[in-house]
């Protein structure tokens, strides 16, 4: 069953939903977790405390709203907009990710929270 969880970055706060994969379901019983932020392009990532290898829903393909877990970085990855390995509007990851989630709402509200330093994750009951 799909987890719903909150992301809180600065003053910014979305919703979202994680899927119910185990790669998913692994990251969402670390939840909550506030951690150090990283910006690439429009994609935050972060490191969290799961150690995951690339399953089925493995790619390189995301589009904006998307939530990644990327096994190289042990990293959770949200992507808003445009990576550096973009050529379009669309995000491209640095490498595979599982496809672990989605934003519920607009995810461009996200550019609003760039150059903040940490991030918040918590489960909605």
């Amino acid at each position: 069953m799909a987890t719903k969880i909150r992301i809180i970055i600065s003053q910014v706060t979305i919703d979202a939903e994680l899927s119910d994969t185990a790669c998913a379901e692994a990251i969402a019983d670390t939840l909550p977790i506030e951690t150090a932020i990283h910006e690439w392009g429009d994609e935050f990532y972060f490191e969290i405390p799961v150690t995951m290898p690339l399953d089925d829903t493995a790619t390189r393909i995301v589009r904006i709203g998307d939530i990644g877990y990327w096994p190289p970085g042990q990293a959770l990855a949200i992507f808003f907009g445009p990576t550096p390995l973009s050529h379009s509007a669309d995000p491209v990851p640095a490498s595979e990710v599982n496809l672990v989630g989605r934003i519920s709402g607009n995810p461009k509200v996200l550019k609003k929270a760039k150059g903040a330093s940490t991030i918040r994750l918590e489960k909605i009951s």
